[in-house]
């Protein structure tokens, strides 16, 4: 019980302690003459750009200096002096403080340097390019694992970042409702359940009890089944599989990564609330407060904190959520640090799950998306804590040692069916279960990043060891009798007595070990980069009989994870790239009935080869990938069984995002997507299509700023699907289905405090559909036309 002991609320509450009486200690010392700076690696040139307009000062160099000259990644509390000192180090390079401002210098001469471009801060501050691309939606940077922070344009991946402003916009509840506008992901789970899961370039996520979501670049420490959206700053997607940047995910998916990034203290002050409404009776309070402290506010406080509660649009179901999130950070010369709290207790009554489909029964109409089978005595309370502990300190000026340490604990309880279609008119047979479920996450890793020039190449190189461990505690009881109820026609049941189950017996578990090391090379002013990495990734899993508690099957195995990418720049605005990068997924063990019984498959390598092209055309940006994505199998042929078995997605991805005009922002794009099952020992699913794939995704969301009233803006978000197949022999499929949701919001100032009202509507036509089919041929039913509006202060 490693992660009960490391979360209990006595440690917990010791970690807290401990890390803010350090912090504050550290803060006491600083110096008053320190500013914040935070600068990306990359140029040099780039990098004094930067620094000239977070310090406010003036800087003079001459271009041919720092031509073909990288600077490593400042962040931190610096005076210009020192900034200055980190940046120039290594390139025989020094700065002189003329009085009004700073003169770059070679070290072998003295004297100031003709031809000089004079760097003024207040110039650049107009000119510098945003964080955000235009319009507001998507970021220009995020992480990209162990390769570290990356501009969009540097990264050879397909990368997305959609913002806190796009969040707060879309009135998103969970991250679900953000990613749904990415028309490479699908979510699969019911809407109304008591979990997300989803499908990336065709290739499921987060359906099994280890979550899949990253937290910071960390796995382990997200909320288990569902990310409510309040305290997520950033949501960063990266395309296809990524094993060797974010080692192996805990639940084994290979289409894609998603990253969350929680808000931290902001430069200036900030109390937010925000008050919601949805259909049918669900209201909600969001508090955001963000401060910062010190002499140089090197100490920054951001608390988010909901309530929510009432009846959803869904019949016989209420919804209770509360969450907090609590984000330290220390920002110092040399050493940078943060921690995250994370609380998250969502309730739901009467929840829905995926509907089955019984032996020869044909897909039957999707029921109105109000229907609920789901007895208003079944229930589900999922309830999250999570703590993680990073930091950063400066050895060198080109070396940085980073560690982080944290978790999370999930405990779920809840009682209710798995529903089967029994036939062609909407009859459902439901035999209600109680259950629990305790899962226990725990991570750490720890390395370091450095940057140095060997020639002309420029190197940014990272050696990284991570261990993330979980264990699955668990007990259901089974009721004795079902009920009957019908798709079309819920009518309220009888409760069925489910005794709750005495104790939660340990059941799993999962320890990944890895090492890695990624380098990425750069020339030219980094219009050539070239990306390798490697990782070595253990895998050694346990299951457990419940009664016993003796080890029924081990698995250790390991495997090696290579990567390369290449992104070249024929023009500043155009990036080519390239990646051949893979994925890992625990290999099976040969089950009893094969003459090779209990043999032990290596871990199963999905591998992809990606290009593409990224083009920012300054107030829009478009990118295309062209992706081949091979994910093997086991199967048993002649009573062997063996890794033969292969699904094989190609696809094209088109993305589009920014200012189309003035008063115009979009976001959007499609994915065209063949996915076959090429090798299998079924003749009848030889070619087939996977179960839940769909071959043509498509999204667009628009806004408009009304130029006669310029406070309003309207919003649209058009989403397609094609048709999925609910069984792999492929005679079951739903039918592809479109959804519109429309919106508004208006800004305004009252008593001199911005106020932002938003208005949306889901499902504006109230269509009745079948949304996404599981891996596990579960099939989900859409939301009805659901109203949503809110108020949001900055008091």
């Amino acid at each position: 019980m490693f992660i009960n002991r490391f979360l209990s609320p006595a440690r917990f509450r010791y970690s807290l302690m401990v890390f803010l009486l350090s912090w504050l200690s550290i803060a006491s010392a600083a110096e008053s003459d320190k500013k914040p700076i935070d600068i990306a690696a990359g140029l040099l040139s780039t990098s004094l750009t930067q620094l000239a307009s977070q310090a406010d000062i003036s800087i003079v160099v001459n271009t041919d200096l720092v031509k073909n000259k990288s600077a490593k990644a400042i962040k931190g509390l610096y005076t210009p002096e020192n900034a200055l000192a980190t940046l120039l180090s290594g390139h025989n390079l020094k700065a002189e403080n003329t009085g009004t401002g700073f003169v770059i210098k070679a070290v072998a001469n003295d004297e100031v340097v003709l031809n000089a471009i004079d760097i003024n801060a207040e110039a650049v501050k107009k000119s510098l390019q945003t964080e955000k691309y235009a319009g507001g939606q998507v970021a220009k940077q995020g992480r990209v694992g162990i390769l570290g922070n990356r501009d969009v344009m540097d990264t050879p991946f397909n990368m997305t970042n959609f913002t806190s402003d796009y969040i707060d916009n879309i009135q998103a509840e969970t991250l679900a409702d953000v990613v749904a506008t990415d028309p490479s992901i699908r979510t699969a789970h019911v809407s109304g359940g008591m979990l997300d899961s989803f499908r990336i370039r065709g290739f499921s996520m987060n359906e099994g009890n280890s979550g899949d979501i990253a937290f910071d670049g960390v796995y382990g420490v997200a909320s288990n089944y569902r990310v409510l959206a309040d305290y997520v700053d950033r949501i960063e997607v990266i395309k296809g599989p990524a094993s060797m940047i974010y080692g192996m995910s805990p639940d084994s998916s290979v289409g894609g990564s998603i990253n969350i990034v929680p808000k931290r203290a902001l430069d200036e002050d900030l109390t937010r609330f925000t008050a919601s409404y949805a259909s049918d009776s669900q209201l909600k309070g969001h508090l955001d407060l963000s401060r910062r402290f010190g002499n140089d506010e090197q100490f920054g406080v951001r608390f988010n904190g909901t309530v929510s509660d009432g009846h959803t649009e869904r019949e016989n179901q209420s919804r209770e959520v509360e969450s907090w999130a609590l984000a330290l950070d220390y920002q110092g010369e040399k050493l940078r640090m943060t921690a995250d709290l994370i609380h998250q207790k969502e309730d739901l009554d009467a929840p829905l799950r995926h509907l089955w489909l019984g032996s020869g029964v044909d897909v039957p109409s999707a029921p109105d998306g109000e229907h609920n089978i789901t007895q208003d005595w079944e229930w589900s309370k999922v309830d999250d804590k999570s703590l993680l502990l990073k930091a950063e300190y400066d050895i060198h000026d080109q070396l940085t040692f980073f560690a982080d340490i944290g978790g999370g604990r999930t405990r779920v309880s809840r009682l209710f069916g798995y529903p089967t279609i029994t036939n062609a008119s909407g009859d459902v047979t439901v035999t209600p279960s109680n259950a629990d479920f305790n899962v226990d996450r725990y991570t750490v890793s720890t390395g370091l990043r450095g940057w140095f020039d060997t020639g002309m190449v420029n190197h940014n190189m990272t050696l990284q060891l991570t261990e993330y461990r979980d264990q699955l505690e668990k007990a259901t009881i089974n009721a004795s009798s079902s009920y009957v109820n019908n798709l079309y026609s819920p009518v309220d049941q009888t409760k069925i007595a489910v005794a709750n189950p005495a104790h939660a017996a340990r059941v799993s578990e999962s320890r990944l070990r890895g090492i890695a090391l990624a380098d990425t090379l750069s020339i030219l002013d980094d219009r050539v980069q070239l990306t390798l990495g490697v990782r070595k990734q253990q895998v050694e899993s346990d299951s457990f009989n419940a009664i016993t508690g003796a080890v029924t099957t081990h698995y250790n195995e390991s495997a090696l994870t290579p990567m390369v990418g290449i992104v070249f720049k024929p023009w500043e605005n155009v990036s080519l790239y390239a990646n051949r990068s893979e994925g890992l997924s625990k290999g099976d063990i040969a089950p009893d009935s094969s003459a090779n019984a209990g043999e032990v498959f290596e871990p199963y390598k999905t591998k992809q080869y990606e290009v593409g092209a990224k083009v920012d055309f300054g107030e829009f940006t478009s990118t295309v990938s062209l992706f081949q994505i091979e994910k093997p199998s086991y199967q048993t042929v002649n009573n062997i069984s063996s890794v033969s078995g292969e699904q094989r997605n190609r696809g094209i991805e088109m993305n589009v995002f920014g200012q189309l005009t003035s008063d115009i922002r979009v976001l959007g794009g499609f994915m065209l997507l063949d996915a076959e099952l090429n090798k299998t020992n079924n003749a009848a699913t030889k070619g087939n299509t996977p179960v839940g794939v769909a071959e043509r995704q498509a999204n667009i969301s628009a806004e408009w700023d009304m130029p006669m009233v310029p406070e309003l803006t309207w919003t649209a978000n058009l989403i397609y699907t094609g048709e999925q197949y609910v069984n792999q022999t492929n005679t079951q499929k739903i039918p592809s289905w479109t959804r519109l949701d429309l919106g508004a919001r208006y800004g305004l100032l009252v008593a001199g405090k911005d106020v932002t009202i938003r208005a949306g509507i889901h499902n504006v036509f109230d269509r009745d559909y079948w949304s996404g089919v599981d891996t596990w041929s579960g099939m989900a039913y859409g939301a009805p036309r659901t109203f949503t509006v809110s108020t949001t202060i900055d008091f």
